[in-house]
């Protein structure tokens, strides 16, 4: 059952309705400033840096409103994944007076400083990424990334069908993670192990799971071809929109906070130096 749970516990991908400040901004600026903050995080030097970015990013998800539950739920699918990189940048990393050395391992300080800052860091990057799609729609992603990249069609950059595509692409994943849950319960129900055996076992269990969820998928892109199709959809060109993309005063408030935020990491990337 561990592997269904994980498949629960994915978020990325699904929106959270609300009318927090943070749903109103405009996608424009919440792609920008996920954008910034993905490269800025690595700028960080040091832990008072990561206190400080872990407490603006508790101030965005409390503005949402959405619930802590749902955003530490998604960060479970990473768990091992944040072990393993612990662990190995722990006893891999060489440094002076360890405090542990054996062969080639050893645990020294700057490796757990260096564990800990990867491992902060993606936790982070996780949440960041969860906060943009769980507070702005499918229809707000592709209109704000298609303008945002609307300057690259004047040397053929096709930045309507990337839109579309990078959305439809984060809005089926709950979809296919629901059919893989649905399905993994049927070859369950039909004596399918899926958790028992060796490596190659287990990979050979997974052949009755990845078949039918190829199908289904595949299946999926044909309905949505076709509806596309009897809706006259033929691409960006000459296209109008229901809801324009305009500025407000949440988006002055977002860009605010998040300029505070700058200023704090570089400040303590000066000092860190």
């Amino acid at each position: 059952m561990g592997v269904m749970i994980v498949l629960k516990n994915i978020t990325l991908g699904q929106f959270f309705p609300g009318s927090s400040i943070v749903h109103k901004m405009d996608p424009r600026i919440k792609i920008i400033t996920v954008f910034l903050f993905i490269v800025l995080i690595f700028f960080v030097k040091s832990f008072y840096g990561y206190l400080v970015v872990a407490v603006f990013v508790a101030f965005v998800i409390m503005t949402t409103k959405v619930p802590i539950k749902y955003i530490l739920r998604g960060l479970k699918p990473i768990f091992f994944i944040v072990i393993i990189t612990f662990v190995l940048n722990t006893l891999m990393t060489p440094g002076d007076d360890p405090y542990f050395s054996w062969k080639f391992i050893s645990i020294t300080p700057k490796g757990l400083k260096q564990a800990s800052f990867l491992s902060i860091r993606l936790v982070l990057l996780v949440i960041g990424s969860q906060i943009l799609t769980l507070t702005t729609s499918p229809l707000g992603l592709t209109d704000g990334i298609e303008q945002l990249a609307g300057p690259l069609k004047k040397v053929g950059f096709p930045a309507h069908e990337m839109a579309m595509m990078m959305t439809i692409a984060l809005r089926f994943i709950p979809t296919l993670l629901n059919e893989t849950d649905r399905i993994m319960k049927a070859q369950i129900s039909r004596g399918a192990d899926f958790e028992t055996g060796s490596l190659i076992s287990r990979a050979r269990n997974l052949v009755p799971l990845l078949v039918p969820l190829f199908v289904s998928a595949f299946r999926r892109a044909d309905e949505l071809a076709l509806a596309m199709e009897a809706r006259c959809y033929q691409g960006g060109t000459g296209r109008t929109r229901m809801k324009v993309l305009k500025m407000s005063k949440y988006d002055i408030y977002g860009a605010l906070a998040f300029c505070v935020l700058i200023a704090l990491i570089v400040l303590d990337y000066i000092l860190a130096a």
